[in-house]
């Protein structure tokens, strides 16, 4: 049985008050503020939602025609000249060539090649670029520009309008994507679709540990490894998503259309 107790709390208010001792429940937001500076805080709550529908809202305006797209991940750190920028330029060079929109995060580095791939070739380029302390600057070549403040509707915005991942070396925001994507596909919140990462000495061991422990101790199903699929080969990767949609067919059912209407 689980027991009870009583939670005494008192506590300043920016004021100088002192709130009564409330045994038996949390403080709310006007137990430890001013009724004045809690309405004010709830005043700004509302406008922060405001906010972020008004991000959902051109995002769905401004994408709506770009599909099929692929996104593109990877980390802002990698430079202009590094083996795995130009790789991702020449990936995303060869998807727009195959009629494919090419989704970027907006940034530079891997971001930046694959815009700038994409730009190149006859297919649009889109950033979503987002509002960050360090690392982001926008880059240069992007057919179509979004800026975020907030990374809900940008994450929502990558799967929303996407047929494919492809997934460069990154750091915490990269894999914090592909596990995004990963579990929405795993979950059936979005629609199946191809999960392909680029640099198999980088995802080897990734994709190993995987096998090795979510998988051996029955924390993932049988099938969901497989959900990955590593390919370094710039022609493989889009023919890869060719033979996917071969089979799957590119236009969406109208379960995956509303599974997406919900995420």
């Amino acid at each position: 049985m689980i027991k009870h107790r009583e939670i005494e709390i008192g506590k300043e208010t920016h004021d100088g008050g002192n709130v009564p001792k409330k045994p038996g429940r949390i403080p709310g937001l006007r137990d430890v503020v001013s009724v004045e500076r809690a309405t004010a805080t709830k005043a700004r709550e509302s406008w922060h939602v405001l906010g972020i529908m008004s991000e959902f809202f051109e995002a769905s305006e401004r994408l709506a025609q770009i599909r099929p797209a692929v996104s593109i991940f990877g980390s802002a750190r990698i430079p202009a000249g590094d083996p795995r920028y130009e790789t991702t330029e020449r990936i995303a060079r060869k998807l727009s060539e195959a009629g494919f929109s090419v989704i970027s995060g907006g940034g530079p580095g891997i971001m930046e090649a694959a815009n700038k791939g994409a730009y190149e070739g006859p297919s649009p380029s889109v950033g979503l670029n987002i509002e960050l302390p360090h690392e982001q600057s926008n880059n240069a070549y992007q057919n179509i520009s979004l800026f975020f403040r907030h990374f809900f509707p940008r994450k929502v915005a990558f799967v929303k309008f996407t047929s494919a991942y492809v997934v460069l070396p990154g750091g915490y925001g990269t894999l914090d994507e592909l596990f995004e994507a990963l579990t929405l596909v795993q979950t059936n919140k979005s629609r199946k679709m191809p999960i392909i990462l680029v640099g198999s000495e980088y995802w080897r061991g990734l994709v190993d540990w995987i096998r090795a422990q979510p998988l051996a101790q029955g924390l993932i199903s049988p099938g969901d490894p497989d959900l990955l699929q590593v390919i370094d080969d710039p022609q493989a990767i889009v023919d890869a998503i060719f033979d996917f949609y071969q089979h799957e067919g590119f236009t969406q059912s109208p379960g995956e259309r509303e599974r997406l209407l919900n995420l």
